[in-house]
C-alpha cells in the first residue's frame, strides 16, 4: 500500500496527498465488477500459463488481472481475450449489485 502511494505521489506532484490516498483506498465501487477469466479457462480446458503466453503481457500484471487485484483492464486486453475465447466482454465480466 505504501509503495503505491509513494509511486503515485512522486509521479504527480500537483494532486493533494489526500486525493491520492483517497483514490487508492476507494475500491468499493471496483469490487462490483470482476473479471471471470478463470471459468473461461476451465470451460476451454486451458491453463493460466497458456493465456498469459497468448496475451504477451508481463506475468505480474497478468496475475493481478486474473486474480482481480487490479483497478483497470485495457480495452485491447479485453478485445484479445474475447478473440481468444470467442466470446463477448459480457462473458468475461461479472457484475455484483449486492456489493
Amino acid at each position: 500500500m505504501f509503495s503505491s502511494v509513494l509511486t503515485v505521489s512522486i509521479i504527480s506532484f500537483t494532486k493533494p496527498v489526500y486525493y491520492l490516498i483517497k483514490t487508492l483506498d476507494s475500491t468499493e465501487a471496483l469490487d462490483m465488477i470482476k473479471l471471470d477469466v478463470l471459468s473461461m479457462l476451465e470451460k476451454h480446458n486451458k491453463s493460466k500459463y497458456w493465456l498469459w503466453k497468448q496475451l504477451g503481457m508481463s506475468y505480474q500484471n497478468f496475475n493481478r488481472m486474473v486474480n482481480n487485484e487490479t483497478k483497470s483492464i485495457k480495452y485491447e486486453t479485453l478485445d484479445a481475450m474475447c478473440g481468444i475465447f470467442g466470446c463477448t466482454p459480457n462473458d468475461l465480466l461479472l457484475y455484483d449489485e449486492d456489493r
